[in-house]
Protein backbone atom coordinates (compact mmCIF):
# COMPACT_ATOMS: atom_id res chain seq x y z
CA UNK A 1 0.00 0.00 0.00
CA UNK A 2 1.20 2.99 -1.11
CA UNK A 3 0.99 6.68 -0.30
CA UNK A 4 -0.97 9.09 -2.48
CA UNK A 5 -0.15 12.28 -2.59
CA UNK A 6 -1.32 15.20 -4.45
CA UNK A 7 1.43 15.41 -6.88
CA UNK A 8 0.38 12.22 -7.50
CA UNK A 9 -3.31 12.71 -7.77
CA UNK A 10 -2.48 15.77 -9.92
CA UNK A 11 -0.42 13.57 -12.60
CA UNK A 12 -3.46 10.85 -12.17
CA UNK A 13 -5.73 13.23 -13.39
CA UNK A 14 -4.33 15.00 -16.11
CA UNK A 15 -3.43 11.81 -17.36
CA UNK A 16 -7.12 10.61 -17.02
CA UNK A 17 -8.45 13.94 -18.23
CA UNK A 18 -5.99 14.61 -21.16
CA UNK A 19 -4.97 18.23 -19.74
CA UNK A 20 -1.69 19.73 -18.43
CA UNK A 21 -0.59 18.70 -15.23
CA UNK A 22 -0.89 22.91 -14.63
CA UNK A 23 -4.37 22.93 -15.57
CA UNK A 24 -4.90 19.70 -13.23
CA UNK A 25 -3.01 21.29 -10.17
CA UNK A 26 -5.45 24.01 -11.02
CA UNK A 27 -8.40 22.14 -10.76
CA UNK A 28 -7.14 20.38 -7.43
CA UNK A 29 -6.02 23.42 -5.73
CA UNK A 30 -9.44 25.34 -6.25
CA UNK A 31 -11.19 21.88 -5.12
CA UNK A 32 -9.10 21.60 -1.57
CA UNK A 33 -9.53 25.72 -1.16
CA UNK A 34 -13.37 25.08 -1.64
CA UNK A 35 -13.84 22.15 0.46
CA UNK A 36 -11.07 23.64 3.01
CA UNK A 37 -13.87 26.82 3.16
CA UNK A 38 -16.74 25.14 3.59
CA UNK A 39 -15.74 22.76 6.41
CA UNK A 40 -13.89 25.86 7.84
CA UNK A 41 -17.36 27.90 7.85
CA UNK A 42 -19.23 24.81 9.54
CA UNK A 43 -20.49 23.48 6.68
CA UNK A 44 -20.67 19.76 6.11
CA UNK A 45 -19.30 18.89 2.25
CA UNK A 46 -21.00 15.03 1.02
CA UNK A 47 -19.70 13.32 -1.73
CA UNK A 48 -22.48 10.67 -1.96
CA UNK A 49 -20.11 7.28 -3.06
CA UNK A 50 -17.29 8.52 -0.92
CA UNK A 51 -17.93 10.15 2.77
CA UNK A 52 -18.94 13.06 4.82
CA UNK A 53 -16.46 16.27 5.83
CA UNK A 54 -17.44 18.14 8.85
CA UNK A 55 -16.76 19.21 12.14
CA UNK A 56 -17.91 18.18 16.17
CA UNK A 57 -16.78 19.16 18.98
CA UNK A 58 -14.55 16.94 21.54
CA UNK A 59 -15.39 17.74 25.15
CA UNK A 60 -12.99 19.04 27.60
CA UNK A 61 -11.25 16.53 29.09
CA UNK A 62 -8.84 15.99 32.53
CA UNK A 63 -5.33 14.82 31.25
CA UNK A 64 -2.37 14.06 32.98
CA UNK A 65 1.58 14.50 32.23
CA UNK A 66 3.32 11.13 31.93
CA UNK A 67 6.57 12.94 33.53
CA UNK A 68 4.09 14.35 36.59
CA UNK A 69 1.50 11.57 36.74
CA UNK A 70 0.34 13.23 39.99
CA UNK A 71 -0.49 16.54 38.11
CA UNK A 72 -4.19 16.90 36.62
CA UNK A 73 -4.40 19.52 33.73
CA UNK A 74 -8.29 20.96 32.27
CA UNK A 75 -7.43 20.45 28.44
CA UNK A 76 -10.66 22.16 26.79
CA UNK A 77 -13.60 21.08 24.39
CA UNK A 78 -12.68 22.19 20.78
CA UNK A 79 -13.63 21.52 17.02
CA UNK A 80 -12.20 18.76 15.27
CA UNK A 81 -12.54 17.43 11.76
CA UNK A 82 -14.27 14.26 11.39
CA UNK A 83 -14.48 12.27 7.89
CA UNK A 84 -17.53 9.56 7.82
CA UNK A 85 -16.99 7.24 5.02
CA UNK A 86 -20.06 6.07 3.06
CA UNK A 87 -22.12 3.26 3.33
CA UNK A 88 -20.53 2.30 -0.61
CA UNK A 89 -16.92 2.97 0.41
CA UNK A 90 -16.85 1.28 4.09
CA UNK A 91 -18.18 -1.71 2.19
CA UNK A 92 -15.34 -1.63 -0.31
CA UNK A 93 -12.89 -1.44 1.81
CA UNK A 94 -14.15 -4.30 4.09
CA UNK A 95 -13.70 -6.55 0.46
CA UNK A 96 -10.12 -5.59 0.54
CA UNK A 97 -7.54 -8.68 1.07
CA UNK A 98 -6.19 -8.23 4.24
CA UNK A 99 -2.65 -7.97 2.84
CA UNK A 100 -3.80 -5.06 1.13
CA UNK A 101 -3.12 -3.19 4.24
CA UNK A 102 0.40 -2.73 5.81
CA UNK A 103 0.90 -2.00 9.77
CA UNK A 104 2.68 0.76 10.06
CA UNK A 105 3.02 0.88 13.64
CA UNK A 106 2.86 -1.41 16.72
CA UNK A 107 0.38 -1.57 19.56
CA UNK A 108 2.43 0.03 22.87
CA UNK A 109 2.50 -0.12 26.17
CA UNK A 110 0.10 -2.42 28.04
CA UNK A 111 -1.58 -3.51 24.90
CA UNK A 112 1.29 -4.36 23.32
CA UNK A 113 2.04 -6.90 25.90
CA UNK A 114 -1.59 -8.63 25.62
CA UNK A 115 -1.11 -8.40 21.99
CA UNK A 116 1.95 -10.51 22.15
CA UNK A 117 0.72 -12.68 24.59
CA UNK A 118 2.99 -11.70 27.03
CA UNK A 119 0.81 -10.35 29.99
CA UNK A 120 1.68 -13.52 31.71
CA UNK A 121 -1.64 -15.26 31.63
CA UNK A 122 -1.06 -18.55 29.27
CA UNK A 123 -4.07 -20.38 30.81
Amino acid sequence: MATMTKKHIIARLSDKLGITQQQASTVVEAFLETVEGAVSAGDEVTFRSFGTFGLKVAKSKVGRNPAQPDVQMEIPARCVLRFKPSRELKERVAALPLDTVKRTRKPRGRRRAEHDGQDGNHG
